[in-house]
C-alpha cells in the first residue's frame, strides 16, 4: 500500500477535512503519562494517508486537532487508545470524545486468540505483516522516513481492522458488551490519572 504521509508542526491545517470516522494514535517518550511528554499525534481518514502532528512540547497549543478529538460528531478508531487519550487529556488538555478501539473489540471478539496487537491484527485482516522496529524509538527528535512509515501503520489499517472487528462482534452478539465497554473508556482513562492503575473491582 502507498501511504500519503504529510508532516505537520504543531497542529493540523485548519481547512483540513478527514470526514466523519478518523483514525487516531500517539507517540510518547514512555508509558508514564505525568513524566514522559506526548510527542506525536497521528491521524487518519481511512484513505491511505497519515497526517503526523509534531506537537510544540512548549505549550500543546494545536486548536485545529483538538476541535476534531472532541467533535462528538466524528468517531475516533484507536487501538487502545486508554494510553492515549490519557497522554492526550494530560497534555493537550481535551477530552477525546466518540472513542472506538480495535484492541476492546479484538479482546471481546477474538476470544480464538491470546494475541491482540496491532500488528497481528494488520496481518489477520489485511494479510500484511508491518515492522514494529521502531516501536521504541526516540520521537522527541528529528523524525526519519522510517520513524514515520511506523507512525503512518499505526492508523492507516484501523478502519478497515475496526471494520472487520465490528462483523465479529455482531455475529457473536457481543457488540452491546463492547459499547458498554466504550462508555467506561472516559473513567478508566481518568483513574489512570488519578493513578489508580489496579482493577478497582478485584477483591
Amino acid at each position: 500500500m502507498n501511504i500519503d504521509i504529510k508532516l505537520h508542526k504543531n497542529d493540523l491545517p485548519e481547512d483540513l477535512d478527514l470526514g466523519k470516522i478518523v483514525a487516531v494514535d500517539g507517540e510518547f517518550m514512555g508509558l508514564n503519562v505525568k513524566r514522559d511528554p506526548l510527542c506525536l499525534i497521528q491521524i487518519s481518514s481511512g484513505n491511505s494517508d497519515a497526517h503526523i502532528i509534531q506537537l510544540n512540547r512548549e505549550n500543546y497549543n494545536a486548536p485545529n486537532l483538538n476541535k476534531i478529538l472532541c467533535d462528538e460528531s466524528i468517531a475516533k478508531i484507536f487501538h487502545y487508545g486508554r494510553a492515549d487519550m490519557a497522554h492526550i487529556k494530560y497534555y493537550l488538555k481535551t477530552d477525546t470524545k466518540n472513542i472506538l478501539d480495535t484492541k476492546i473489540a479484538s479482546k471481546l471478539g477474538r476470544s480464538y486468540s491470546d494475541s491482540h496487537s496491532l500488528k497481528t491484527l494488520i496481518k489477520e485482516f489485511i494479510n500484511i505483516d508491518i515492522s514494529k522496529q521502531f516501536q521504541s524509538s526516540d520521537f522527541g527528535g528529528e523524525l526519519s522516513q522510517a520513524q514515520l512509515k511506523y507512525c503512518a501503520n499505526d492508523v492507516v489499517y484501523l478502519h478497515k481492522i475496526h471494520e472487520e472487528l465490528q462483523k465479529i462482534l455482531v455475529r457473536e452478539k457481543r457488540l452491546n458488551l463492547y459499547e458498554d465497554c466504550l462508555k467506561f473508556l472516559k473513567t478508566r482513562v481518568d483513574l489512570d490519572l488519578a493513578l489508580f492503575k489496579d482493577d478497582i473491582w478485584s477483591h
